[in-house]
């Protein structure tokens, strides 16, 4: 008895309750700010280059870096990442993360539509907001997510700042200066799933910020060219994952981008029936790849993905050739 009592005195002591306050009162506003933290927070930061607008999910986890995305064209952070950090399998993941969801500039929902004459960033002045965006929340590295356009302005970001980047997740980058695909086909290229395709057509024609739309599908249109040569100083420093849906639009500048990059530290992963947004139509083997990638960085321990290992299935061809460029990575 006495070492029960000792027990719950302890307990007491480390998680005191608020004066006046119940264990039942306690117990709600924890479930309070979980329910809250879960929800997301959303925060503005003023940069050089204008106002930016981001959402942080969970508490940062020490010596882990955040999880940044930066969404494509014609999208924003939920309707670029909801599908991809909401499956299911991709919670045993993220919760050992915390974060940070990027809108670019006027694509944040609710965002009013730019004066006409507006100046909008170019690629790399929205890179040069993420240093903006890590010093207000105190954030020292990250592992980027990016698709498309959004994968172009990590990639610029990681150039000028490796020493914060531990990963990338690159989705459909073209690294090239010149942009060959046109808006339509960029959009309708999604997959053969015609119903998606006419769901996020619809949501870029009726968007009511349309006009922000093509001013960033401007600055993606006018990029300058990475420059990456395989060997020299412009290259990408840390372990880097490229995406592409077979036969998407995309596939033969991240095939280039793949031919450029450092082979011992760059997996690619080209994956069927995904169209052009692979992020979208393959959540999970996405997930199971992005699982692979982190063990690889030192991640994750195995133990703890007990329930993705399990739910291989569909991904097994994806998995086993991500595992050879792994496995040639560590050599």
């Amino acid at each position: 008895a006495t070492m029960a009592e000792l027990q719950e005195v302890q307990i007491t002591e480390e998680k005191p309750l608020l004066p006046g306050q119940t264990p039942e009162v306690a117990k709600e506003a924890e479930l309070a700010a979980r329910i809250l933290l879960d929800q997301g927070q959303t925060h503005s930061v003023e940069t050089p280059y204008g106002s930016v607008t981001f959402t942080v999910y969970g508490t940062p986890k020490p010596k882990r870096p955040a999880i940044l995305t930066y969404h494509d064209v014609g999208l924003n952070y939920k309707s670029c990442f909801k599908p991809l950090f909401q499956f299911a399998d991709m919670q045993e993941i993220i919760q050992n993360f915390v974060r940070v969801h990027v809108d670019a500039p006027g694509m944040e929902e609710g965002a009013p539509v730019f004066p006409l004459g507006y100046q909008y960033p170019s690629l790399d002045q929205l890179a040069d907001m993420i240093p903006c965006i890590l010093q207000y929340l105190n954030f020292s590295t990250i592992i980027g997510v990016g698709v498309g356009a959004g994968a172009y302005v990590l990639s610029r970001y990681a150039l000028t700042h490796p020493d914060t980047v531990e990963g990338l997740v690159l989705i459909n980058i073209d690294p090239n200066a010149k942009g060959w695909m046109d808006w339509a086909a960029h959009k309708e290229e999604l997959s053969g799933n015609s119903e998606l395709i006419q769901k996020y057509r619809n949501i870029i024609t009726h968007a009511p910020n349309l006009e922000n739309i093509e001013l960033y599908w401007n600055s993606y249109n006018n990029r300058r060219d990475l420059n990456f040569e395989r060997g020299s100083d412009i290259t990408l420093k840390c372990p880097v994952m490229l995406v592409v849906g077979d036969q998407a639009p995309h596939e033969d500048a991240v095939v280039e981008c793949n031919s450029k990059l450092d082979p011992t530290q760059t997996s690619f992963l080209k994956m069927a029936d995904s169209g052009g947004q692979p992020q979208l139509t393959q959540p999970g083997k996405l997930t199971e790849a992005f699982k692979y990638f982190l063990q690889g960085m030192g991640y994750m321990a195995s133990s703890c993905m007990t329930r993705l290992s399990r739910s291989r299935t569909a991904s097994l061809t994806s998995a086993a050739s991500l595992d050879g460029n792994r496995s040639r990575s560590r050599t």
